[in-house]
């Protein structure tokens, strides 16, 4: 299936912004949804931000809502978080993902079949 490797990742103060990027090895367009996960050392997965590829309809955890904005580039095959108004709880293993799912469901992993390695994302205060 499809290859994810992210990107982006680094360490930034709060207040500062980060883009994660997603690049895919096919076809984006494939899949009904593409997400954003982050898990943090102690704490369970927990999905950040989806994007339903047909109409582009997403969805948001409430943690992060007004903050961070789910995107793709079809042409590059490639998925996008932009991340504002960083905060010290946003530190974790950010990851990406694609599946078949229903975008009500968007930010439950089991939705999805593919994943990337992860890039970490680390907010100091």
């Amino acid at each position: 299936q499809v290859q994810l490797v992210e990107s982006g990742g680094g360490s930034v103060q709060a207040g500062g912004s980060l883009r994660l990027s997603c690049t895919a090895s096919d076809d984006i367009t494939r899949y009904f949804l593409l997400g954003w996960f982050r898990q943090a050392p102690g704490k369970e997965r927990e999905g950040v931000a989806a994007i339903f590829s047909a109409s582009n309809s997403t969805r948001y955890a409430d943690s992060v809502k007004g903050r961070f904005t789910i995107s793709k580039d079809n042409a590059k095959n490639t998925l996008y978080l932009q991340m504002n108004v960083l905060k010290p709880e946003d530190t974790a293993m950010y990851y990406c993902a694609a599946g078949y799912g229903s975008i009500m469901y968007g930010l439950s992993g089991s939705q999805y079949v593919n994943w990337g390695q992860g890039t970490q994302v680390t907010v100091s205060s």
